[in-house]
């Protein structure tokens, strides 16, 4: 669909152009999400930089599944992107965008947070972390789920 965007890349995500790309004339809200790469983990301090791999295939698979779910769930999204980045990363640089736009802003935020909550949840792609301390393979893994499964953490603050 042209209102879907997928990507997994290896270089820079360009989060302007991910937000110019959203905008529709019937949609008022715009909410985008940009996972960024932080100095520490759980357990972990000093964290210098990240390394994610994926498979390729099977991520993008999932990444239209968790745009179709969450078109079945808040139908009146607009554009719905979602792009990853593969390889080394540095400190502050994104790693994952999320991008929804909606006619309002209740849909738009509860949204863009499934879809970050089912990316992490169920998408093929691995973390590594670079510390002080050494390397080793992000903390908190869990078994991918389908994204019809995950339940968001979304905190409504009123409309």
């Amino acid at each position: 669909m042209k209102h879907d965007r997928v990507e997994v890349v290896n270089e820079t995500i360009d989060v302007a152009d991910l937000y110019d790309w959203a905008l529709l004339p019937e949609c008022g809200a715009v909410v985008l999400f940009s996972g960024t790469v932080r100095d520490h983990a759980e357990d972990r301090s000093g964290v210098t930089a990240l390394t994610y791999e994926a498979y390729d295939e099977a991520a993008v698979n999932v990444m239209r599944q968790i745009i179709g779910e969450a078109r079945r769930r808040f139908p009146s999204l607009g554009r719905v992107g979602l792009v990853h980045r593969l390889g080394d990363l540095a400190l502050t640089e994104s790693s994952v965008v999320v991008v929804v736009s909606a006619p309002h802003r209740p849909e738009a935020f509860d949204a863009a947070r499934f879809c970050i909550d089912a990316l992490k949840r169920s998408a093929p792609i691995w973390k590594k972390e670079v510390w002080s301390g050494g390397s080793d393979w992000g903390t908190n893994a869990v078994k991918p789920v389908p994204a019809s499964t995950v339940e968001s953490s979304t905190i409504r603050m009123g409309a």
